[in-house]
């Protein structure tokens, strides 16, 4: 059975727009009609909610696309050996986010704390 790419959506919660993208970059596969349309297998439901969850982590579409098939086709898939020096590096990326942000915070904190009046 295939599916459109208005019920891949619709089974997926993604829009139509980002499954062309995702299609445009080879991380799911359609075939096409005589008429242009395309038609994905089932398997893309889990492809593309596989693909939401590793961009909800902070991967851009570049990284996923190097991803093994064990990360890439298995819907919750969350660790393939393959994968973990991207994974550390993501989190150490984060984790610098979270550190700047925090100074940012101390800051502003002490800014806002310097002008009440006593």
């Amino acid at each position: 059975m295939t599916l459109s790419i208005g019920e891949l959506a619709k089974a997926t919660g993604v829009s139509v727009r980002a499954i062309r993208h995702y299609d445009r970059h080879g991380l799911v596969s359609a075939t096409r009609a005589c008429n242009g349309y395309r038609y994905f297998p089932e398997q893309a439901v889990t492809q593309v909610r596989q693909i939401q969850r590793l961009i909800a982590m902070g991967f851009s579409i570049e990284e996923i696309r190097g991803f093994p098939d064990c990360m890439r086709l298995i819907e919750g898939a969350a660790f393939c050996p393959e994968t973990q020096p991207v994974q550390y590096q993501r989190l150490a990326a984060i984790e610098r986010q979270i550190a700047e942000l925090e100074r940012r915070r101390a800051r502003l904190l002490k800014t806002l704390s310097q002008g009440v009046e006593k």
